[in-house]
Order: structure tokens, then C-alpha cells, then sequence
């Protein structure tokens, strides 16, 4: 099954609710008809209510807008029981509540740390696309390892595999392998090199002092192309994505980076630019993870 996954989706991490209410309006009239969230966001409820209300102010239905949310299925390694296979599927309830929705479009398992659980919470997955209350199921943080797992219990591979891409975290054999299969790729954390990503008090990530020395680096590629093309390093990132046929979901509370991050018609990066922008590549390992990056687990 192929999924209708806009290629431009709206990120809602670490966005409160009391913001969202703002936000999605701002995001659904500059053209965003995809939105992300998860139940460890804790933001699905404001997410719920601004929908609602922003659908009824612009005259749109909800089957234009897709929404994506995910469940966090446990981590032993931080004293939580891994979920089991009715948890799994009893799991959708809270989130169509919070949403005010009859369906979530796209259900993702959050990340492949339940080892023993895996397949009996995919299983519980498919149960709930059966059911039709996820028209379409998928993962986030999977690795090739984690889906060959899913391959040899027999059982329908995902629908999306949501994974932290940028030029500095390129994961080049993971893509090639998730195209292969025919596994649609959802780019997230796509800004992590620029200095102003989770540098906010409380933000986590697992940026060395190096990393954020390069972010601000004057001299930085993402900065020569952004003043070449004639738009913001975050445009650059993210046009560098969408050109390889990734579908991002940038995150932004700031109404004018909102509009500015799905203005990306304008330019496109030349082959050459795309060439320098790959040789960035650092580690297949992730910077959204200060606790360790679930893709690393066998």
C-alpha cells in the first residue's frame, strides 16, 4: 500500500498546547495539510482542539488533513514495562480522544526498544489498521534490523519508517534498504545542524561542543548556499531532503519560520551543492536522542 503522505508535514515536538492553538491555524492556511505529533509530546490534546477549530474557521474537511501520532511502547532501560499486545492495541484509544478524531491516518510505533515485544506490538498494528482505526501503521527509529524482524514473522511490512535524516546523519544503507522495500521515509529532525536547533533551556540533544562550534561557523556550507540561493539555511535542509524524495516535518513555533519552512518551490540546490551537502555526512547515529539512539539497538 502506498500511502497519500503530503511531503511537507507540520512537527509538534516540544510545541505546548497552549501553543498550538497559534500554530495549526498559521500552518494549515500557509498550505501544511500533514500534522505530527505523539502521545510523549504531550500535545495531543491542544492539537485536537486547535484541528477542530481550525477546520471549521477554513473550510476544510478532515479527510485533507493527515495526521500522524505514536505510540511510545515502553524502554526496560528507564524502568517501564514494555507493552503487550492488547496495550498496544487499546494504546489508539487516548490518542482519537485527545485528537477529536474517528482515525488517525498514520500510527507509528515510536521506537524499536521492546525487543522481546516487537513483533506482538506490530501485530496489535496491523490489528488497528484492520479495524480502520489507523488507515495506515508504521515505525519511527526502525532500523533494517528491526523490519527483517517483522519479514520473518510473515507479517505486512510498514507503511512509513520515520527516521532522524539530515547531511550530517545521511543513514545511507537504512535508506537504500527502506527504498528496496518500498518503505516511504519521513525525514525528522532535518534542522538538527543549525545552531539554533533545541538550544533552548530544557532542549536535549546530542550535539557535541564541535558540532555546535560548526553550527555557528560563518564560513558553514549551509550558510554560503543559503545567501547563494537567496533563502534560510533551515530551507536549504529541507529542500536537501525533499530532493531526495524524503517527506520532512519541520518544527517551528515562530509563525514566520512556519510559512517560511514549506516555501520551498522557489529554488532548487544544483547537483554539485547536492554533491558538497552529502560529503557532510558524520554518523548514522542520531542527535534527537541524548539517551541513546534507539536505530543502534539490535
Amino acid at each position: 500500500m502506498t500511502i497519500k503522505l503530503p511531503n511537507i508535514g507540520y512537527g509538534t515536538y516540544s510545541i505546548a498546547n497552549n501553543q498550538l492553538e497559534h500554530c495549526i491555524p498559521v500552518a494549515l492556511k500557509a498550505g501544511y495539510r500533514h500534522i505530527d505529533t505523539a502521545q510523549v509530546y504531550q500535545n495531543e490534546e491542544g492539537v485536537g482542539k486547535a484541528l477542530y477549530k481550525a477546520l471549521r474557521d477554513q473550510g476544510l474537511t478532515r479527510e485533507e488533513i493527515f495526521i500522524t501520532t505514536k505510540v511510545y511502547t515502553g524502554n526496560q532501560n528507564r524502568g517501564q514495562s514494555p507493552m503487550t499486545y492488547l496495550e498496544t492495541l487499546s494504546s489508539i484509544e487516548s490518542s482519537l480522544e485527545k485528537l477529536h478524531l474517528d482515525y488517525i491516518d498514520l500510527y507509528l510505533i515510536h521506537a524499536p526498544f521492546c525487543k522481546n515485544e516487537r513483533v506482538d506490538q506490530w501485530r496489535a498494528m496491523i490489528e488497528l489498521k484492520n479495524l480502520g482505526k489507523a488507515k495506515s501503521v508504521g515505525v519511527s527509529n526502525y532500523n533494517q534490523l528491526h523490519i527483517e524482524e517483522i519479514k520473518h514473522a510473515g507479517l505486512p511490512l510498514p507503511d512509513a519508517n520515520q527516521i532522524e535524516l539530515h547531511p550530517w546523519s545521511q543513514k545511507t544503507d537504512l535508506v537504500s534498504y527502506l527504498q528496496r522495500n518500498d518503505i516511504p521515509i519521513i525525514a525528522f529532525s532535518s534542522l538538527a545542524p543549525l545552531s539554533n536547533w533545541r538550544s533552548q533551556k530544557g532542549e536535549k540533544s546530542s550535539k557535541s561542543k564541535q558540532m555546535k562550534i560548526d553550527g555557528e561557523n560563518p564560513n558553514s556550507p549551509f550558510k554560503f548556499m543559503a545567501n547563494k540561493y537567496g533563502v534560510s539555511e533551515a530551507q536549504i535542509l529541507l529542500k536537501w531532503a525533499l530532493q531526495h524524495k524524503y517527506a520532512i516535518i519541520p518544527k517551528s513555533s515562530k509563525h514566520h519560520r512556519i510559512k517560511q519552512n514549506i516555501n520551498l518551490d522557489s529554488f532548487v540546490i544544483n547537483s554539485k551543492d547536492m554533491e558538497t551537502l552529502s560529503s557532510l555526512h558524520r554518523s548514522d547515529g542520531g542527535l534527537a536522542w541524548p539517551e541513546g539512539d534507539p536505530t543502534l539497538l539490535d
